[in-house]
């Protein structure tokens, strides 16, 4: 049987099993409300499930035991916006242009208002949809944002009925919230004002033009140290509201994005410092959701998953986790933003009792770009050809039993994208040398990466010497993750074929309209 026969294969035979095992998903009347937990920067090492030490996340595990973990689950992207993207689009990242710099700063809306989202998905199929959290995926169709004006397109224009939270992130300006669309407190005798410094506790004037200030009404209504909370308690309100149909609630916290600023109460009980005090408040937050669930008597019928956008980041936060022992990305090479599997591996956690097996844990190849496919499944909705053209049913890898496996590839985006890299079965291409990540070079720098990040970090990558890319490094770069998941030799002279091959197929799926099989 050849390559192609053999994926073909796997496609309909994961179909056959999701039929057999789950025939009652997405009938009328058992449609169960959905809550998308994302959290921000969260890495594959964060969690005590995950074998963190020097935190403690009791909610996270307890959601584990209950129901079933991932251990190789990814983010379609090592960056926020572009991950955040795949999510809700169940596009590649690699499929659109300037997702990176623009968003930071003042960027429209980089979703077509046409597409099929998740929040359109699930308000086609009858439910109630809202999105709290960060959004960082722009705000408005041209030009630059005007925060004093009504921000549409946004979340509502693309299948959300309600939407609250930070609109860029807790480390960039404007720092206010947006409640649909308006800036919450905005007025206009006092509007905001592009290269003003904003009255905030965190980074208040260095980003120069970027600085959104005025509005003292409005910043006045931020505080970095409640903004996990405020976010939480209007999700939590917003999911006890009496309602006559089910849920899907898209919850993006900032925990664990730096600045690392947790509420009070929080501060001192990790050991790793602030970084660590951050995903204490998050498992905390995970707490107060699911506690909501049980009170309304809805836990059994809803569908919980748990998630990150991206892997853990080597900032001046994560650099002193680590110097403490915390291994923000467990035994995985590289960072957020980089094409090493620390960039990108994530947590993944689902529940939902009587579906999906208890304590069990999964190492099916699962990517957030699935949601789309995955999620349209539950609520019985079959994809049309275009829509989530990258995205696969995973749905019998959350209930299943198989060890088949369903999902044959996975394109990533690391920062660069002369780094795309492309997952097949156990192997990795990379198709360029080094990180492909953020350029941050001493220790104590905003984010350290790449090879200079080695000079503290002392992992072993065939291809750095001395903290820097050996010169010889070859041109790309071919892991084998069975036999060397810590990507620690590059096998792409041993087997100069096998990388031929993978670069040939990246660069066919890349010029793919779908990659998705049809029917999937």
């Amino acid at each position: 049987m050849n390559t192609v026969s053999r994926h073909l294969f796997a496609a309909l035979a994961a179909s056959v099993l999701l039929a057999l095992s789950v025939p009652a998903i997405g009938s009328a009347g058992e449609k169960p409300n959905v809550v998308l937990i994302f959290a921000d920067d969260l890495g594959y090492g964060d969690l005590s499930c995950y074998g963190a030490t020097r935190v403690k996340t009791p909610a996270i595990d307890r959601l584990a035991g209950q129901g079933r973990m991932f251990t190789d689950a990814h983010s379609a992207s090592a960056v926020c916006t572009p991950s955040r993207y795949a999510l809700l689009t169940g596009r590649y990242p690699s499929r659109k242009d300037n997702l990176w710099g623009p968003v930071m700063l003042r960027s429209p809306l980089v979703i077509d208002t046409e597409r099929l989202t998740l929040g359109r998905l699930f308000k086609e199929a009858g439910y109630a949809t809202a999105c709290f959290g960060k959004w960082h995926l722009g705000f408005g169709s041209e030009g630059t944002t005007d925060w004093n004006k009504p921000l549409r397109p946004g979340p509502l224009e693309l299948g959300f009925d309600h939407y609250f939270g930070v609109p860029v992130v807790n480390s960039h300006p404007p720092f206010v919230y947006v409640e649909d669309h308006q800036v919450v407190g905005l007025d206009s005798a006092d509007p905001l004002k592009y290269g003003t410094a904003a009255p905030t506790k965190v980074f208040p004037e260095k980003f120069g033009l970027s600085v959104i200030g005025g509005g003292k009404k409005a910043h006045a209504m931020y505080d970095d140290e409640t903004v996990g909370t405020t976010i939480k308690e209007k999700a939590v309100a917003w999911m006890k509201q009496p309602r006559d149909k089910p849920f899907f609630l898209y919850l993006a916290t900032t925990n664990i994005h730096h600045p690392f600023t947790p509420a009070p109460r929080f501060k001192g009980t990790s050991q790793c410092g602030r970084y660590g005090d951050f995903i204490h408040e998050l498992d905390w937050i995970v707490a107060e959701v699911t506690a909501a669930l049980d009170e309304l008597q809805l836990a059994d019928d809803t569908l919980v998953i748990f998630t990150s956008d991206n892997g853990g980041m080597l900032n001046q936060g994560g650099q002193a986790a680590w110097k403490q022992g915390h291994r923000l990305n467990g035994d995985l090479l590289g960072f957020k933003f980089d094409a090493w599997e620390g960039g990108h591996r994530i947590p993944w956690i689902v529940r939902w009792p009587g579906k999906i097996p208890a304590g069990s844990k999964s190492d099916q190849l699962i990517c957030n770009v699935d949601m789309l496919a995955t999620l349209a499944a539950v609520v019985g909705r079959p994809l049309r050809e275009g829509e989530g053209p990258d995205s696969v049913n995973m749905l019998a890898a959350l209930v299943g039993e198989s060890d088949e496996p369903i999902r044959d590839h996975l394109v990533i985006s690391p920062r660069s994208k002369r780094h795309l890299a492309l997952r097949s079965g156990d192997s990795v291409y990379i198709s360029a040398p080094g990180a492909g990540g953020f350029g941050g070079k001493r220790i104590g720098e905003h984010g350290l990466g790449g090879p200079a990040a080695h000079a503290l970090t002392n992992q072993v990558n065939s291809d750095v010497l001395d903290n820097r890319l050996r010169p010889d490094a070859p041109s790309a770069q071919l892991y084998d993750l069975r036999s060397d998941p810590a990507q620690a030799r590059n096998v792409i002279l041993q087997h100069p074929e096998k990388a031929t091959e993978m670069k040939a197929r990246l660069e066919k799926l890349l010029a793919q309209s779908q990659t998705r099989v049809s029917g999937n």
